[in-house]
């Protein structure tokens, strides 16, 4: 095989599926879609932290999805790969909170001013009180996953 014979097979292999218009609006239905254009979808906070509590609990990536109402045929595997491993990787990293999307909170640019004490403690009460919320969902899943079980 030639070089550009191996850059064309490479190109077709990385090339993504793009979604019909009857695929965006099946998707945009499902309650775990935040957004879903031709080229992506974005999924929910809900969505990935239900994710991971089911991926620990022994789960498949694909079964996840399809308890979730997705359709793996027009989704594709290799995207439920991707987002399997992105979730996970940020989720080893920065816990619960790695999972959301702060592309709304965050425009990239640096903060001018700094933040006063009393800014930065409300700040920290309010990402212990997100903690402990998320710790309660989680026991509740794995109590309601015991429970299942039995």
């Amino acid at each position: 095989m030639t070089n550009r014979q191996l850059v064309e097979i490479g190109e077709n292999i990385m090339s993504k599926k793009t979604f019909t218009e009857k695929e965006i609006k099946e998707l945009s239905i499902n309650p775990f879609v935040k957004a879903v254009s031709a080229k992506g979808i974005t999924y929910t906070d809900e969505f990935k932290r239900l994710f991971i509590a089911e991926k620990e609990s022994g789960k498949f990536s694909r079964q996840i999805f399809e308890e979730a109402g997705f359709d793996i045929n027009i989704i594709g595997m290799t995207r439920i790969h991707a987002a399997s491993k992105r979730w996970n990787a940020a989720f080893k990293m920065n816990g619960v909170l790695g999972l959301s999307d702060t592309r709304k909170g965050n425009s990239g640019r640096p903060r001018e001013r700094e933040l006063s004490l009393e800014d930065k403690n409300a700040r920290l009460e309010a990402q212990i009180n997100l903690l402990k919320a998320e710790n309660e969902l989680l026991k509740k899943i794995r109590f309601a996953e015991r429970g299942l079980k039995k």
